[in-house]
């Protein structure tokens, strides 16, 4: 069965990914104790905290500043943004925005659904990001 699409859709702009910071924000001090080294961040609160008070040579503390551009926001590798579609009627409504959005299966979408979907998708010029899922599995079993 050949119902994947034949030619690849392109985003309608691909922009540049600029990571202001590529390591995590740590928490204070969680090097030091083992209940908090896990911890994701918190912000340092203590009227005294050397981190708080953006001392030189501190932990940099997480703020708007690293934040993605609004724009930018969500957009998948590949350009696109998900629109999470669980039957062919939802899909219908990404048309006019194939170059915009990409649809997404949901996972509770049976095998004979998805194939329609899928299918429909390819008649649209749509972007499907799991087009292959559990088509492959059933299939060789």
């Amino acid at each position: 069965e050949n119902w994947t699409a034949a030619k690849m859709v392109k985003p309608l702009v691909k922009h540049k990914i600029v990571k202001k910071r590529k390591k995590k924000f740590i928490r204070h001090q969680s090097d030091q104790f083992m209940r908090i080294a896990r911890s994701s961040w918190r912000r340092p609160k203590g009227i005294d905290s050397r981190v708080r008070r953006r001392f030189k040579g501190q932990i940099k503390l997480a703020n708007i500043g690293y934040g993605t551009n609004k724009k930018h926001r969500h957009v998948m590798p590949s350009g696109f943004l998900k629109f999470r579609v669980s039957n062919v009627k939802e899909l219908e409504v990404l048309m006019m925005h194939n170059r915009t959005y990409a649809a997404e299966i949901a996972h509770n979408v049976s095998l004979k659904k998805r194939k329609e979907i899928v299918l429909r998708a390819a008649q649209l010029d749509i972007k499907v990001t799991n087009a292959k899922a559990k088509i492959t599995t059933k299939e060789d079993e």
